[in-house]
């Protein structure tokens, strides 16, 4: 009896021995212990180079897929919201490529405190990323920094990974009260740096002050007002000169008529 309980406990012992230098043979097996049951589970792999996110430029632009994007303070009161579709505009080799945002790929932070807010929108892997950095002053905020950048799939056959980046700071982009939201369905093209642009169309955007997560009133961009009342504007003057040359048309004719009563 007893020499038959040895038996099973140093074949125990070896079968599990055997278990561990199977491992240690096969990379990439770990061993799991389950109720004194040994069972092999196969490690994580690490993701490949083509599993790693990366842009795709187009050679034709495409109308970007517009998405909205919510940011809320510590408090958890809504800080930042924007609605836009945003395209990347990359000049290489004197050709231009494009790649447009897409919202539902879109990681979204950034952070709120009294007159500063920061709201970035990033793509997987880091590949591609706006962040927009809101300033306020006394009844107005704006947009003082843009900040983008871009890591896509080599435009030829052995052409090098590139990072394409740029920069806007000190401005005053998109100056509107508080309180309310800025608006524009014109497109809105901003020069980042020599290689790279980025479009917004359509726009909308408020800061700080949003309550209840709702834009407040909206503030028309010059674009989308000089849209609007140039043609009015244009008809007006048109119209007008019609009616110009009808009255005199009926003045001439008045007169020449009065003429050849007298005779």
């Amino acid at each position: 009896m007893i020499e038959s309980s040895l038996t099973m406990v140093l074949s125990g012992h070896r079968s599990r021995w055997s278990l561990f230098l199977l491992a240690a043979f096969f990379q990439g097996v770990h061993l799991q212990k389950n109720d004194g049951s040994v069972h092999f589970v196969s490690a994580p792999e690490k993701p490949s180079e083509s599993q790693i996110y990366r842009p795709v430029l187009q050679p034709s632009e495409a109308i970007p897929t517009p998405g909205t994007y919510m940011l809320k303070s510590l408090l958890g009161t809504p800080c930042i919201k924007a609605t836009m579709g945003a395209e990347y505009i990359v000049i290489e080799k004197k050709k231009t490529w494009y790649f447009s945002l897409d919202p539902s790929r879109v990681r979204i932070s950034g952070y709120c405190v009294k007159d500063v807010a920061v709201l970035s929108l990033t793509m997987p892997n880091n590949a591609a990323s706006l962040q927009f950095t809101f300033k306020r002053e006394k009844k107005h905020f704006y947009v003082t920094r843009l900040t983008a950048h871009l890591i896509p799939h080599p435009v030829c056959k052995g052409c090098l990974n590139k990072t394409y980046s740029g920069l806007l700071d000190h401005e005053k982009l998109f100056k509107t009260a508080n309180g309310k939201s800025f608006k524009c369905q014109s497109e809105h093209l901003l020069l980042a740096s020599s290689e790279l642009r980025i479009k917004l169309y359509p726009l909308q955007m408020q800061a700080f002050s949003v309550p209840k997560g709702q834009y407040g009133k909206e503030v028309e961009c010059w674009a989308d007002f000089n849209k609007r009342t140039i043609p009015i504007i244009i008809g007006a003057v048109v119209v007008g000169i019609i009616l110009i040359i009808v009255l005199s048309f009926l003045f001439i004719r008045d007169r020449r008529t009065r003429g050849y009563e007298r005779l």
